[in-house]
């Protein structure tokens, strides 16, 4: 008797096979067959090649082959693709390649910065994100600060502040940071400090932290001092003084001292009276926080009416002085002399 053949006919793919990503090729061609379907007009094939270059450039020993490759110039023209996967993973490809000093070297060098930034508009919350995040992993050295700058992206920046999802709202005001450490007068220009006065009050204790840090950064030439006086962010970073977050509590102080350095910053901070809680700071249990509030006294100690009230207070700061961190001691060993100077 003669037994009939049961195959079953299986439309499911075979155990470790990813439909949605591409087969990869072996050693060295593996990138050059990559970089050939991401150029491909079939939407499928570059979907899947995008996918599969991202799960391999997160191996650092693939990044300098990818770039000889010319893998970021792919990537550049995909951004302006009309379908949301090709343009999440191309985004997200060329952050993982910007997390490297060649890879920036590479962005910057192939003009990928203002192509990436045309995505700040993009529909597609993942997609916005993913360019936030390479942009600011860019910024993060000089050069790619210099290019963000260059690329005059600072206003559209700020503009996006005012409306993004918190969590690309914190990418952008670390880009922020780093811009302004190469020009402020951009962010100056477009109304950066207003924004930031604005979202020191947010719900977020980490923006929050990242805005004051923002304002200290914005606050270092001459007009930022005038500016942040103008729109009253001294009164909102004087009632940071009290924030929970120790974080928070250090940036507004280190905010503070900065405005202060001017006369008109001095007395705009002694108006809204920032001495009590600023001495109060000199007990904190965060080092940060003592040596921000410290040199803040210190700076509002050179006006005769703080220099005044500061007096009544000489042996708390005094206290400092042997305390357990160096630049805690230094701190309140120059605020001592400047409180008890006389002429």
């Amino acid at each position: 008797m003669t037994m009939a053949a049961n195959t079953v006919i299986s439309a499911k793919y075979p155990p470790l096979i990813d439909p949605t990503r591409t087969p990869l090729a072996y050693g060295d061609r593996a990138l050059q067959r990559l970089n050939r379907e991401l150029n491909t007009s079939d939407l499928l094939t570059c979907q899947r090649a995008v996918m599969s270059l991202c799960d391999y450039l997160h191996d650092p020993e693939h990044m300098a082959d990818a770039i000889r490759e010319g893998i970021p110039q792919s990537l550049k023209k995909l951004l302006s693709n009309k379908d949301i996967t090709v343009r999440q993973k191309s985004t997200e490809c060329l952050y993982v390649v910007a997390g490297h000093a060649i890879g920036r070297e590479s962005i910057l060098n192939e003009n990928i910065i203002v192509p990436l930034s045309n995505l700040f508009d993009d529909k597609e919350d993942i997609a916005r994100k993913n360019a936030h995040k390479a942009i600011e992993m860019v910024s993060e050295t000089p050069r790619g600060a210099e290019g963000i700058v260059n690329a005059k992206l600072v206003p559209k920046l700020v503009d996006k502040l005012r409306t993004e999802h918190e969590e690309i709202k914190k990418l952008i005001l670390d880009t922020l940071h780093f811009c302004m450490r190469v020009d402020t007068e951009a962010a100056l220009a477009n109304k950066a400090m207003e924004v930031f006065t604005e979202l020191l009050s947010h719900n977020s204790e980490v923006i929050k932290a990242k805005t004051a840090r923002d304002v200290m950064d914005l606050s270092v030439p001459q007009d930022g001092k005038d500016k942040a006086v103008e729109v009253k962010c001294v009164a909102v970073l004087v009632k940071l003084l009290g924030d929970p977050s120790a974080d928070v509590r250090a940036n507004a102080a280190g905010a503070i001292m900065m405005i202060a350095i001017t006369t008109k910053g001095k007395y705009t901070a002694l108006e809204v009276n920032a001495i009590p809680p600023l001495v109060e700071l000199v007990d904190d249990p965060n080092s940060e926080v003592r040596i921000n509030a410290l040199k803040a006294l210190t700076c509002l100690s050179e006006a005769p009416e703080g220099r005044k009230e500061l007096l009544t207070h000489i042996e708390k700061i005094k206290s400092r002085c042997s305390d357990s961190v160096p630049a805690v001691v230094k701190a309140a060993t120059i605020a001592v002399k400047i409180i008890t100077w006389k002429p």
